[in-house]
């Protein structure tokens, strides 16, 4: 497909609404993703590091 201008770059023949709005649905989904497996990670070593210190304590492994 070939633009004569900006605007019709951003219009998409018609289809700008759904294209641009797909990638910014795409964008923050992937960076929920990102946020919720740092989130999941810091919580691993959490627990990590508290069975570590008291590894006669299962309780602490569970929670």
């Amino acid at each position: 497909m070939r633009w004569e201008s900006w605007s019709q770059f951003w219009a998409m023949g018609g289809y700008g609404l759904y294209v641009w709005g797909s990638m910014a649905m795409t964008a923050v989904l992937l960076g929920l993703e990102i946020l919720q497996a740092r989130l999941a990670r810091r919580e691993t070593l959490a627990h990590l590091q508290a069975h570590h210190a008291h590894p006669d304590h299962p309780e602490d492994w569970t929670a």
